[in-house]
């Protein structure tokens, strides 16, 4: 009789304990009061989500490396790189095989774009 009820309170225990979080209590928007720029906001982007294949060389198909300050510039200049992490088209969401970027890192790497791609 004592292990049934041992059963129950381990089960309800086991409901209880658990939670739910949904990706906006996973990525909340990240506020940068000062001026964004690679070193301090970007290169833990691209080293965290893009570095698997954008290393050098870059590897899994990936058309250049994201490895320096100048290479990820260039890719946002040059090579559409907002564009491409961006992008919903499933066929093209980066990283490769996704999830894509939470909105809040692309806002970021777009926010370093229009105060004029800093370093540091």
């Amino acid at each position: 009789m004592k292990s049934k009820y041992l059963i129950y309170f381990l089960v309800i225990a086991c409901f209880a304990s658990c939670s739910y979080n949904n990706e906006d209590d996973l990525t909340e928007d990240i506020i940068i009061e000062d001026v964004v720029t690679y070193d301090d906001n970007i290169k833990a982007i691209i080293d965290t989500n893009c570095i698997l294949c954008h290393s050098n060389p870059p590897v899994n198909g990936a058309p250049m490396p994201l490895t320096t300050f100048e290479n990820v510039r260039d890719a946002v200049e040059n090579r559409d790189l907002i564009a491409r992490i961006s992008t919903t088209d499933i066929g093209f969401v980066m990283p490769l095989g996704g999830p894509r970027l939470p909105q809040n890192l692309i806002d970021l790497v777009i926010q370093w774009q229009e105060e004029g791609l800093l370093e540091n």
